[in-house]
């Protein structure tokens, strides 16, 4: 048998089953057998991790990276160093906010040539469905998209357009075709044109009024309308971001009828509560919004039971100015929380106090987002011949998020200020240390998933 190079080992290793003493032996950056605790050959290097936890990277299958085009929002650099801080290792980009959008091979060939040598932790990415494009899904897939991304009301940026049904009866039958999956932000325009009507006048500084602006129906119809395109076509279907409690019935039965759909959430949804968003803090606006408190425990129990599948990060940052924080107009502000160095803390220190374990945490943000991207044999799960994607961290120490600790690109996030639990100690992507204590190693070590 092969030997070792490298051996990562603790009292506390997440594998798919159990949590056990392990020693995980590497070598050309794969995991090359799950061994005993003491399994340590002479001559290769150990990383004795003690008592911390040896955990799979996470998968982060929604994150913003807008580069090119808005690099200023975020790039490649700092959003991927933002990552291995987060013990996330491998991100996969949604097609928006970059200029061009990754709705054409050709578009997707500069998002590449953007990308490249630039990342220190592995990088996929998703295409996009708009109205006109299925011509180009075959060759966006030939070229290495993992799966279309298409939003049901105006995504916030004109170069990627909306879809009606009718674009969807054509795309989705050709995405069903070719075996792909269909992401969906899934909020229809009619609910919120009529909230509009009725909210004239009312203080765009009052959270509740953003709230009321983006209605529940909105989800609630929209998901509804995506289980029966799902229903006819075939297609998978995956709900981004999903924030409404009301909608969780629609799911659960589409999951029972045995319907290809899968279902995302949030930490800022499992977080925050609507009634403590102070009146101005537009740092906290997101679409589809955080709701309700009672809305929050209904996710919960939604995850506990399988419902909703896994949770990402949602990583949608911009320049502060877009945030118009002197003004504090929601109505008017840019919606996206950028969370992605945070992800894991922020959603361990909630679920830690609702009693979930840290083989939930690896499962949602480690196991079912790399299935959700295609990459489920080769990351998400420490097993001999995965990629050795590795995270060390501790999780009851705690920490204060602070500025000055922030790696992606604009520090602008509803959790600078917050204590939370989980110390991400060590991030290895294929073997490779990239992040340790605050170091980053001495170059980009990532890849490009294709």
């Amino acid at each position: 048998m092969k030997n070792p190079d490298l051996v990562i080992r603790s009292r506390w290793v997440v594998l798919p089953d159990r949590i056990a003493p392990t020693s995980v032996h590497i070598a050309d950056g794969r995991i090359l057998s799950i061994a005993s605790w003491d399994d340590a050959p002479p001559g290769v290097e150990l990383i004795d991790a003690g008592d911390a936890v040896v955990m799979p990277g996470l998968v982060d299958a929604h994150v913003h990276v807008n580069e090119p085009g808005r690099t200023d929002w975020e790039g490649y650099a700092t959003a991927t160093r933002a990552a291995a801080a987060g013990g996330v290792t491998t991100i996969v980009d949604m097609p928006l906010n970059s200029i061009p959008p990754t709705t054409t091979r050709a578009g997707f060939a500069e998002k590449l040539a953007a990308a490249e040598g630039q990342a220190w932790v592995d990088v996929a990415f998703w295409g996009g469905v708009v109205p006109g494009n299925t011509g180009e899904l075959a060759g966006l897939l030939h070229d290495g998209v993992r799966g279309f991304k298409c939003f049901l009301i105006h995504s916030g940026v004109d170069e990627f357009p909306h879809v009606e049904e009718s674009d969807l009866l054509e795309a989705m039958p050709e995405l069903a075709r070719l075996g792909s999956v269909l992401l969906v932000h899934a909020e229809l325009p009619g609910p919120i044109d009529r909230a509009a009507i009725e909210l004239a006048g009312a203080d765009p500084h009052v959270y509740d009024t953003f709230l009321r602006s983006r209605p529940r129906e909105s989800e609630n119809e929209a998901i509804a309308q995506m289980v029966r395109s799902c229903r006819e076509t075939g297609a998978r279907v995956h709900i981004v971001h999903h924030s409404s409690s009301d909608a969780l019935e629609i799911v659960a039965a589409a999951k029972a009828e045995g319907l290809p759909l899968t279902v995302e959430t949030c930490p800022h949804y499992l977080t925050f509560a609507a009634e403590d968003i102070p009146p101005g803090a537009t740092h906290y606006k997101c679409c589809p919004p955080v709701r309700e408190r009672e809305n929050r425990e209904k996710l919960w129990e939604a995850l506990a039971d399988g419902t909703i599948d896994m949770v990402v990060s949602d990583h949608s940052p911009c320049t502060p100015d877009l945030k118009l924080r002197e003004s504090g107009d929601f109505m008017e502000a840019w919606g996206g929380i950028s969370t992605l160095q945070f992800g894991l803390p922020v959603h361990w220190t909630s679920a830690r106090k609702r009693g979930f374990t840290l083989n939930d945490i690896s499962r949602w943000m480690s196991a079912a987002t790399a299935k959700l991207a295609g990459l489920d044999d080769r990351k998400g799960h420490l097993k001999p011949g995965y990629d050795a994607d590795i995270v060390i961290w501790h999780p009851e120490r705690e920490f204060k998020v602070e500025t000055a600790m922030i790696e992606f690109k604009n520090k602008v996030t509803p959790y600078d200020g917050m204590e939370l639990f989980g110390v991400v100690e060590a991030t290895y992507v294929r073997g490779r240390k990239v992040y340790s204590n605050g170091e980053f190693s001495d170059g980009p070590r990532g890849g490009l998933l294709l």
